[in-house]
């Protein structure tokens, strides 16, 4: 028990120090709004995180701003943390207090070349005890798909993470081969650094983007706009436009005319990885069941064995990643060489015409090309990441 209690304490003391610092930084750059605090302390509780708000909310919105001013705030604040709803909103006596998460920071060698095995098979094991309660119980845990993290249904519920048809969902799928992603996996946006998230963060006001909103067409298409002209100094192309729009309708399966905000910041966020971190990077970031499926994978589609194969079987295999919530699809049993989203919002049929105007030569090139395990672990690197989060949405959309 003295083991569990020290982690804990640990956890916390990481977290009251991460607040402090944060709090300490805005109060350098805000001093005037320090004096205000001090003048009207009675009206709010005397916490870091409210000193954090307080500052913030002063130095941009004004004395005179509206009151959802602070709840924008609040919004931008939940984004920077990669947290979703804040405390307060939970009912105290019978939840637990979500988790601070802590963002990764990059280690000199990830850029190095990384050596992973085709022959050498890894042994997956799950956790013992309950990522929340730290308890263990053998028969009512829930897996995470990605990582080694379990949980009791329970724990999850009183966290926050388990309601109404999510609940449903994990019951189904955390113990079949489809599988089922923590919160810690299914937030891709807690991949960034504190300095890719600035970067998110500030393309994302630039472009008037408002936190925790669905975007229609035009507003994802408007935004693709912005970006690509502050990257390259021109307008998009045609044909980056028609990839755009695909990409929106990877990102809505329901056809809803919208996409989620927690969809759309999952895209954003392994688009980033992919422009910032090289493939090296994104492969340290793959776990040992992440690798194992990609083991299973390139097996299968090496037929005779000779450690190759073609580039069009590599292309097909970065589909196989997103099978989850197939509900027109009866078992999770699905041959490789039969794999790909089947809706009609998936990228294999709404771009179906297009991989059929290849000319004879790219066909033949393609179909020479051989690739070796390493290579093929590079090119779907970025599409097993992306397929982490529980949403039936394809937030990384892969080419015809």
């Amino acid at each position: 028990m003295g083991v569990l209690m020290s982690r804990r304490q640990t956890v916390e003391k990481v977290q009251k120090v991460s607040l402090a610092v944060s709090a300490f930084k805005d109060g350098l750059r805000e001093q005037p709004s320090t004096r205000r605090r001090a003048e009207g302390g009675g009206t709010r509780r005397g916490t870091l995180e409210h000193a954090v708000q307080e500052g913030e909310e002063e130095a941009s919105a004004g004395p005179s701003q509206p009151e959802e001013s602070s709840a924008s705030k609040a919004a931008w604040e939940r984004l920077r943390d990669g947290r979703g709803v804040e405390p307060e909103e939970f009912d105290r006596a019978n939840r637990f207090t979500p988790p601070a998460f802590i963002r990764p920071k990059r280690e000199l060698h990830d850029d190095e070349p990384l050596d992973i095995s085709l022959e050498q098979r890894e042994q997956v094991l799950n956790d013992e005890m309950c990522e929340i309660c730290e308890v263990w119980t053998a028969e009512s845990l829930f897996p995470c798909r990605v990582c080694s993290r379990v949980y009791h249904d329970g724990c999850l519920r009183r966290m926050g993470y388990l309601q109404n048809d999510s609940a449903v969902e994990v019951t189904e799928t955390a113990h079949t081969e489809t599988g089922w992603s923590c919160y810690y996996c299914d937030n891709l946006n807690l991949l960034l650094t504190e300095e890719e998230m600035y970067s998110l963060m500030e393309t994302l006001k630039n472009c008037k983007i408002i936190p925790e909103t669905c975007l229609t067409l035009d507003d994802f298409l408007h935004y693709k706009h912005l970006v690509h002209k502050q990257q390259f100094e021109k307008p998009m192309a045609e044909v980056q436009e028609e990839q755009a729009t695909l990409q929106f309708s990877a990102l809505d399966p329901d056809k809803k005319g919208h996409i989620e905000w927690h969809d759309f910041l999952s895209h954003e966020s392994i688009e980033l990885l992919q422009k910032l971190r090289p493939q090296n990077a994104l492969l340290r970031l793959l776990t040992a069941k992440e690798r194992e499926r990609a083991r299973a994978a390139f097996l299968a589609l090496d037929q005779d064995n000779d450690g190759f194969i073609r580039e069009c079987e590599c292309r097909r295999a970065q589909h196989t990643w997103f099978r989850k919530h197939q509900k027109e699809t009866p078992s999770c049993n699905v041959s490789i060489s039969h794999v790909g989203p089947m809706s009609e919002s998936s990228p294999a049929s709404s771009s179906s015409g297009k991989s059929q105007e290849k000319t004879p030569q790219a066909a033949e090139q393609e179909e020479a090309r051989l690739i070796d395990w390493s290579g093929f672990l590079k090119e779907n690197v970025a599409y097993i990441l992306a397929a982490r989060p529980n949403s039936a949405a394809l937030h990384l959309q892969p080419p015809a």
